[in-house]
């Protein structure tokens, strides 16, 4: 049986572009971690799906997740097939316009070949405890980067 891990991820921006942060926790068997980076330009959209990627990215081997996110483009771009589409479609969206953010499409559909990935949509900033941790390690962040001046 696949060892069971939440993760609970988040991406902020200021300005968007702008300087942006990730955070995220995973948390199994009563164990938690916490994650997080950042980037001097980038966008809300992108850091969401980073969170997801790093989260990811961290088990050491196939597992059962439900990852929380409070993005909608993460969330429905993965349970409505969004994302499976475009990529099918050579990164096209309906209508023909560019698929946004397809370098980092591509790494997630990737990681959810090997992990059993259950994505939830949870509110922001509505006092969800991990979503609230969360948004404080990606807009520590974004501090971060101000206060060495790299952005």
């Amino acid at each position: 049986m696949a060892t069971h891990v939440d993760i609970y991820t988040d991406g902020a921006c200021s300005g968007n572009p702008g300087p942006g942060g990730y955070g995220v926790i995973l948390s199994a068997s009563g164990t938690e971690k916490e994650l997080s980076g950042g980037e001097a330009a980038t966008t809300n959209n992108r850091m969401e799906l980073t969170a997801a990627i790093v989260g990811l990215s961290a088990l050491k081997r196939p597992c059962e997740v439900t990852l929380y996110s409070d993005s909608k483009y993460l969330v429905d771009a993965i349970q409505k097939g969004w994302a499976k589409s475009w990529k099918s479609r050579g990164w096209r969206r309906s209508g023909n316009e560019p698929a946004l953010n397809p370098d980092l499409w591509q790494q997630l559909l990737d990681l959810l070949e090997i992990h059993q990935v259950t994505f939830v949509w949870v509110k922001g900033h509505a006092g969800h405890p991990q979503n609230e941790r969360c948004d404080q390690l990606a807009t520590g962040e974004i501090q971060k980067l101000r206060q060495n001046g790299n952005c």
